[in-house]
């Protein structure tokens, strides 16, 4: 029975290791159900030309389809910025089993966010795309998520209070939608959040819900929020209220041209900035209950004030008589405005004053100290009124303000960075750079038209310029997203280390744009496209590329990496080195765009470097040093060698990532011939051939400390090129 017993659990094993095979191979590594989820976003979003991505079915995890991260068998993120994506999000986020990521911003993605959302998700970056609709009360079960950004769409309506369980989140963005209405009361549960972007909305009501929350950046500018600020928050670092009718904030000035004393009473207040009198803080705002009692106590605080004010004048007058007699000369009356009682005092608005007063004999300066000023002019001998106008701030009433837009306006042009004193120092030392106004950009680029669009990528727009002297430019615009990262002082330290790079195989940079919070830079302009188009797309100009060509422009391109790595001092890691980011002039030489960009780069930048193709194995660490760059330069060389896409998913498996496929055959010269592009087998010697693949080979090792520098690689084509001119 026992040896039965043993059989049988033996065979049972048996049948289940092959139904778990069986289940691979029909199924692959991915769960089927992330899968459906997957085919549904791809459907919702209007099948982009993604690459490995399928309309059903597929193996999103096994095949690495662009921008899919996953863990074992589940997809854990989908990272897909700037990737010119439209259509819509779908209603079937909700179906993937163990996401924690979400980032398709800055692309043209419309419809409204889904309501139905995964529960494991930790990120969910939306920003920068058309959505519309409001935000969906399903926030309430996103109780893991730590980062949520929504900024730059067209939401509408409030924000729902739904922050109830969102106590992990710690970086929120809103901003530069037409959300409305006040801050709901959940947003006081929000206890890790530390980055909160409100700003170009129009939000109403007060900030109280948020005086207790551990911020540490608060943007609230150019929204319609009302009410004293609270005392807390002026304590945050960075923190930005600008373009708010804060109307609650100051104690406003006495009416200046009323004879009564009751009409020394303050008026509701004015809308402006706080400002503090006698050091007493700003006023509350009363109820219904208490106006009666908050009228009383102010009449009896300015009649005291006026009463004050007499007292005062009397004894200047006094004095002025005694002086008067002392000199014998014939003593001048007070007024008997100012001999009756503080409700004939005459207060002159500086509309009223007369020049001509200032320079009568009878004018008469009584005191003067630091803390106030009072002045009284004669209009004659016998009549004598005090302008108040001079009076000191600090003593007696609010300084002027400046006007202050009423709730019903909304400032949306943000301070101009461009010139500050600050600014204006930073930009003289940017010598080799030349700046350029928003409306002189605007004018060159036909106020950046679609007829002027050249592309679009993860950080950026550009579009083509032309100069009244006919000079042509490329202008890229920084998507908001980036731009909101970057302060004034770091953005010009970045035009001035890029402004330093100057080397014939690098696209230099001619000038830049700072103002009204608008970052764009200028660069030497190619009218011959991309490496990429050359190879894959345009087929006129891949026949121009012959063999000999293919190996200067590889020279070209390691050049301008040797320039970067070896002669700037620091050296410079390119990071995100590809046949995109290959220009050609005029005469068809290569230029290396982006050089300097690497500290813009987010972060998932390296995923989407990876699922193109071009990234080292090494990324997978997070580690990126200058033999990454090495390494996208060998995927280039393979793609001149075999005209071949780095990622390529229209071909076999085993054929879609160029490296994989060409790595065990770059020793094998039988294997050459048949590797290198079609349209040049009868034009090059199996010999240059197989020097040219053995530099690849040497810069795709795996292993990082293996790869040459790129001074090597310089030489190593440099004897190529002579051997065969």
């Amino acid at each position: 029975m026992e040896y039965l017993r043993l059989e049988f659990y033996s065979k049972l094993r048996i049948v289940c290791l092959m139904t778990l095979f069986i289940a691979q191979v029909c199924y692959g590594e991915t769960d089927q159900r992330d899968v459906l989820a997957i085919n549904s976003l791809y459907a919702a979003l209007g099948y982009p030309p993604l690459p490995g991505w399928l309309v059903s079915g597929g193996d999103p995890c096994a095949e690495g389809w662009q921008g899919v991260l996953c863990v074992n068998s589940n997809i854990t993120g989908i990272v897909l910025n700037g990737a010119n994506l439209g259509g819509e999000l779908g209603e079937n986020l909700g179906a993937f089993l163990s996401i924690i990521q979400i980032d398709v911003s800055n692309n043209h993605i419309g419809g409204p966010i889904p309501t139905s959302l995964p529960l494991t998700i930790k990120i969910l970056t939306l920003s920068g795309n058309q959505l519309t609709g409001s935000i969906p009360d399903s926030l309430s079960l996103l109780g893991q998520m730590t980062d949520l950004s929504l900024s730059n769409n067209h939401l509408t309506g409030v924000i729902p209070d739904s922050f109830q369980q969102l106590t992990p989140l710690v970086n929120m963005d809103l901003s530069a939608n037409n959300l409305s209405g006040p801050l709901p009361p959940s947003m006081a549960n929000l206890l890790s959040v530390t980055t909160l972007h409100l700003q170009d909305n129009h939000l109403t009501g007060f900030l109280d819900v948020l005086q207790d929350l551990p911020l540490i950046t608060l943007d609230v500018e150019n929204n319609l929020f009302s009410g004293p600020i609270p005392p807390k928050l002026m304590g945050i670092p960075n923190f930005r209220s600008t373009g708010n009718p804060f109307n609650t904030t100051i104690i406003p000035s006495p009416p200046i041209s009323s004879p009564s004393p009751s009409s020394l009473a303050p008026q509701p207040p004015e809308i402006g900035p706080g400002i503090q009198v006698f050091g007493q803080p700003p006023p509350e705002p009363q109820h219904s209950s208490g106006k009666s009692k908050s009228l009383m106590s102010r009449k009896v605080f300015w009649v005291g004030i006026g009463g004050f004010l007499i007292l005062l004048v009397l004894a200047f007058g006094v004095c002025f008589c005694i002086s008067k007699r002392l000199k014998k000369k014939p003593p001048v009356k007070l007024s008997k405005n100012v001999q009756k009682s503080s409700s004939t005092v005459n207060v002159l608005k500086p509309s009223e004053r007369r020049e001509n007063d200032m320079g009568n004999k009878d004018l008469l300066a009584m005191s003067s100290t630091k803390s106030e000023k009072v002045e009284t002019v004669a209009k004659s001998k016998d009549d004598h009124v005090i302008d108040m106008t001079k009076v000191n701030a600090n003593s007696l009433t609010p300084r002027a303000l400046p006007p202050q837009p009423s709730p019903r306006e909304r400032v949306v042009v943000k301070p101009t960075a461009v010139p500050t004193s600050s600014s204006q120092r930073t930009i003289r030392t940017v010598n080799s750079a030349k700046f350029f106004s928003i409306a002189s950009l605007q004018e060159y680029t036909n106020s950046f038209s679609q007829e002027n669009l050249i592309g679009s990528g993860m950080l950026a727009t550009v579009y083509k310029a032309e100069l009244p002297n006919g000079k042509r430019l490329a202008i890229k615009k920084l998507d908001t997203a980036t731009s909101r990262k970057w302060s004034d002082e770091r953005f010009m330290e970045l035009v001035s280390s890029m402004s330093k790079l100057r080397n014939e195989n690098i696209v230099g940079l001619e000038g830049y744009c700072l103002e009204h919070g608008q970052r764009l830079f200028a660069f030497e302009y190619c009218e011959n496209g991309t490496l990429y188009e050359a190879l894959h797309l345009n087929d006129e100009v891949h026949e121009k590329l012959s063999w000999n060509s293919r190996v200067h422009l590889a020279l070209q391109v390691a050049r301008a990496l040797e320039y970067l790595h070896e002669v700037c001092q620091p050296a410079v890691v390119h990071q995100n080195l590809n046949s995109t980011n290959i220009l050609f002039d005029n005469e068809l030489n290569a230029r290396v765009s982006d050089c300097g960009f690497a500290p813009l780069l987010p972060s998932s930048h390296v995923t989407q470097l990876q699922g193109c193709g071009y990234g080292a194995p090494e990324l997978e660490s997070g580690s990126y040093t200058y033999q990454s760059d090495v390494y996208s330069f060998g995927v280039i060389m393979l793609e001149l060698f075999t005209g071949r896409k780095a990622f390529d998913s229209s071909r076999p498996r085993g054929e879609q990532f160029l490296v994989r496929w060409a790595i065990s055959q770059l020793h094998d010269i039988e294997a050459l011939s048949g590797m290198v592009d079609p349209s040049l087998r009868s034009a090059c010697s199996s010999k240059s051939l197989s020097r040219f693949a053995d530099i690849i080979s040497l810069c795709v090792q795996a292993e990082p400390e293996f790869r040459p520098p790129m001074s090597e690689i310089v030489q190593s084509l440099l004897h190529m090129i002579q051997r065969n001119p």
